[in-house]
């Protein structure tokens, strides 16, 4: 209990004494009043305005990929990747259990099986060992594309999660799948402002997506964004995101069943705003990051960090302790004193939608979800 006590105590004093200390605060300090009104006078207030388009260009800009798409939420964008790179009805998509639910809801939305492979220890991401592994004992490659042995499907995504904006290897992975004529679409949700050697998270595989939900470390309240390098699909994405309508001055006329996903001009106004401060928070994330390192070399306390070679935006501290007993011991004592700390997600295998999947033996997801805690991350 002591430890614990020591633990709340450098949080509150890097918070400044809140009696309240959530897990992730948004922080609008910069453009954000004034872009917001600016796009109120314009009275384009839905999912045509500058705002949108400016927001693409910048998300394009910042991540090095020729295209952007904004779109309403990080599932919406996850949801219509897939459908991008050829993901059909009873299709399979490998993916990690250890990951938040709309990675694995987004398949069922496309109504393909997901496939759960173990993750790696240190980035808490997809391993490429146990990648590597599944397709070589269950998968062959029949005319260019991979099937799952076992059950006759093709294998027609894989979907890497960069944990809490810790990049996984993603260079393994997306080698490992184009020799096996895989799809690679980068759920990069929690890791804008990641790099691998310099180079953004979400620009390795086909497609990236990201989310911009109220607690991610730039927010419009909602929104997400899809970032490619393949102008075709981009022009697809960006045409059945609005609806599938053919452009026309005043004639309604879709060419195929679409979708109400495109971002309104006001979330964007809000999002640009935000993304001129995305690297001052991201330089403040760190000092704050680094502050928990030296409680938790103090204490004797595992902790994640990030690999060498690659940059984490540090959008949720993660401290690990020894086992979910003390886990939940510690959110108890910590939520008794107003800190918003918070266990990672169960196991989606253990979710009565999804325990019926293929997977592997998840030792490595399981042991990090009864263990890992992620503390208030909010920009200070």
């Amino acid at each position: 209990m002591e430890k614990f006590k020591l633990i709340i105590q450098s949080i509150k004093k890097l918070f400044h004494n809140h009696e309240i200390i959530s897990l992730h605060e948004p922080l609008f300090n910069g453009n954000e009043k004034k872009y917001l009104n600016e796009c109120i006078d314009s009275t384009f207030v839905s999912s045509v305005g500058a705002f949108v388009t400016s927001f693409e260009n910048e998300i394009s800009n910042y991540t090095n990929t020729n295209h952007g798409v904004a779109v309403v939420n990080g599932t919406s964008a996850l949801s219509i990747a897939l459908k991008a790179v050829g993901v059909e009805k009873n299709d399979e998509v490998i993916t990690q259990a250890l990951t938040f639910v709309a990675t694995a809801n987004s398949i069922h939305y496309n109504l393909a099986h997901p496939v759960f492979i173990d993750v790696d220890m240190d980035t808490m991401g997809m391993s490429p060992d146990a990648l590597l592994d599944f397709l070589t004992n269950h998968t062959e490659i029949i005319n260019g594309s991979c099937y799952n042995i076992q059950t006759k499907r093709k294998v027609s995504a894989c979907v890497p999660m960069h944990t809490f904006g810790f990049p996984v290897r993603i260079r393994e992975i997306v080698d490992i799948c184009k020799k096996w004529c895989i799809p690679v679409v980068e759920d990069a949700a929690e890791a804008l402002g990641s790099f691998v050697n310099g180079k953004s998270v979400g620009s390795f595989g086909d497609i990236g997506v990201f989310s911009f939900n109220g607690n991610k470390i730039i927010t419009s309240g909602g929104g997400g964004a899809i970032v490619t390098n393949n102008e075709k699909m981009a022009k697809w994405i960006k045409h059945v995101t609005t609806t599938a309508k053919k452009p026309h001055q005043y004639n309604y006329y879709h060419d195929e069943i679409g979708f109400n996903y495109r971002m309104p001009n006001l979330n964007a106004a809000l999002l640009l705003a935000q993304m001129e401060q995305l690297d001052s928070f991201i330089d403040k994330k760190r000092n704050s990051a680094l502050h928990y390192k030296s409680i938790f070399e103090k204490l004797d306390i595992d902790f994640k960090w990030e690999l060498e070679n690659t940059k984490a935006n540090f959008w949720l501290i993660c401290m690990e302790l020894n086992n979910r007993k003390e886990r939940n011991d510690f959110l108890d004592y910590a939520h008794s004193n107003g800190v918003l700390a918070r266990p990672m997600w169960e196991l989606m295998i253990d979710l009565p939608m999804y325990k019926h999947c293929q997977h592997d033996d998840q030792k490595n997801a399981r042991f990090l979800s009864d263990r890992i805690v992620n503390l208030p991350s909010s920009v200070v």
